[in-house]
């Protein structure tokens, strides 16, 4: 019987010894080591290696020598490993802990970048993805980080490009109201087309939507039977876009934007997701 409770036991005690051995506390290397490691995987392009030193230098030597340099490279490790979230959130502890760094543009623009890129998001490497059907939240909280940066640091390396990403967020924004116009007139819901319209005239004056958005105006202004709004919008269009397309051979505006959609009864309970046969 005692033989057999050896063996019973046997297995149980190779689990514990076993469990005793994994716990083993990791060993604590030194600070320059975590370091000179992190640097070395981020030079051959391993970032998840980068980031385990990275971390680990965060951790067992928070004030040391190399921290505010580690959290930069944190930031940047996050970044180029498609974690944007994380990315944006290394830079906010960074910009927490140091307020007067001399590198907080440096932070400042990865945050940045991160929001920039965060709403499209890992598919849109490999897939196309239409910017302007997508939430603009993302790129509000991209535009205000770059918009701090310009302000902040005006002399700034980083600051030509947030400047020209600045831009590219505008036009991006614009043509996000286009997009809603579209969608509203393929609905026949021409009032809510038209004030997206007006929208991207006023509030984006310098995109290159503004002559869609000008024939948008123009051509539901005019189905609403409003004679000096269409003329307004039509005036301004030649002023400012003289070679519209919207203009025929004899400069007379012929656009047609309003293209009826079927309304029979299955596309009306399909939402027009679904025609006749």
């Amino acid at each position: 019987m005692r033989s057999v409770v050896r063996l019973l036991l046997l297995p149980t005690l190779v689990v514990m010894i076993s469990a005793c051995a994994s716990n083993k506390p990791e060993e604590v290397l030194p600070e320059e080591t975590y370091y000179d490691n992190a640097r070395e995987a981020m030079n051959s392009g391993n970032f998840n290696e980068a980031e385990d030193n990275l971390d680990a230098l965060e951790t067992y030597y928070p004030f040391g020598r190399y921290a505010e340099q580690a959290q930069l490279d944190l930031i940047y490790a996050r970044y180029q490993n498609l974690d944007l979230e994380g990315a944006r959130a290394a830079a906010d502890r960074f910009l927490r802990l140091n307020p007067q760094s001399e590198h907080a543009d440096y932070a400042l623009y990865l945050r940045g970048l991160a929001s920039y890129n965060l709403d499209i998001g890992l598919a849109a490497r490999y897939f196309p993805v239409d910017v302007s059907a997508r939430n603009p939240g993302e790129q509000l909280q991209s535009f205000r980080d770059f918009s701090e940066l310009l302000n902040r640091y005006p002399d700034s390396q980083y600051a030509a490009d947030a400047r020209q990403r600045m831009i590219a967020i505008r036009n991006r924004m614009a043509e996000m109201e286009l997009h809603a116009a579209r969608y509203y007139i393929k609905r026949e819901a021409y009032i809510a087309a038209n004030n997206r319209a007006r929208y991207v005239i006023e509030q984006y004056p310098t995109t290159p939507s503004v002559e869609e958005a000008l024939i948008i105006l123009a051509e539901t202004f005019r189905f609403m039977d409003l004679k000096k709004g269409a003329d307004d919008a039509v005036a301004l269009l030649r002023t400012n876009f003289p070679d519209s397309d919207a203009f025929n051979d004899d400069g007379e505006f012929e656009a047609d934007v309003l293209k009826r959609e079927n309304r029979s009864l299955s596309s009306v309970v399909t939402f027009g997701l679904m025609g006749d046969e």
